[in-house]
């Protein structure tokens, strides 16, 4: 499988305490593990960055699920979010298959990194604003670490906002309010594409479909193309 591009950022990531709220809240499900999980044993640390190291498309969700990530150890994976995103993935060439429930499965990326704005599964699916600037340095370096980034995917209004403020700063009056499918190219060529996240709140009352969030992941794939093509 895919791995952090930075090792060094992996171990500091995944041994952060910063966070007691969310460190206790993370080791509590261990001891409250549903049924169907009950033979799983759970990651418990901070989940950290999952892809390809000279991705051109970064994928920046919430948080890991408490269930899911927080289980499995590795984002999107194990949850019905994972299910959405992997298959959207996979339809528009960006992973090699569907499957998406546990670390070792065989799930390889290509040309795409998946984080977080938090590291650690939240109570009720909500950091706090101290939760998500304590993360924030790690963003940043995963950020680093792409030297070939071209489109940064947002998942989510939260994540929308904070990732324009830190890739664009300069240039807050010009970029456009949140909404599905927005976008935003600066001088430079970084895209910024925002999508509904693929809650089981979304999904369930189709304010995202299976049809919308493929079509995130083909425009996604138009920019990277389109890179391509120039740079030739």
């Amino acid at each position: 499988m895919n791995i952090c591009p930075n090792t060094g950022l992996t171990d500091r990531l995944t041994h952060c305490q910063k966070c007691e709220r969310l460190r206790a809240w993370c080791n509590l499900s261990a001891d409250k593990i549903p049924p169907r999980y009950k033979s799983d044993k759970y990651w418990c640390k901070p989940v950290p960055p999952f892809g390809d190291p000279r991705a051109r498309v970064l994928v920046v969700g919430l948080a890991p699920a408490l269930h899911g990530g927080n289980r499995t150890g590795r984002m999107f994976t194990g949850d019905r979010s994972g299910e959405w995103l992997y298959r959207a993935l996979y339809k528009n060439r960006f992973c090699n298959q569907y499957s998406y429930t546990q670390a070792n499965d065989g799930l390889v990326l290509t040309d795409v990194l998946i984080t977080a704005l938090v590291h650690c599964a939240p109570p009720a699916n909500k950091p706090t604003p101290e939760e998500i600037q304590n993360c924030r340095p790690f963003l940043i370096e995963t950020i680093k670490n792409l030297p070939h980034l071209k489109v940064v995917v947002a998942l989510g209004q939260l994540s929308y906002i904070h990732m324009s403020k830190l890739l664009f700063s300069q240039e807050q009056d010009n970029l456009p309010g949140f909404g599905h499918g927005v976008s935003y190219t600066n001088k430079k060529g970084l895209s910024l594409l925002a999508s509904y996240h693929p809650s089981q709140q979304n999904t369930f009352t189709r304010k995202l479909t299976e049809t919308m969030l493929n079509q995130i992941f083909a425009t996604a794939r138009i920019f990277v193309e389109q890179e391509r093509v120039e740079s030739t």
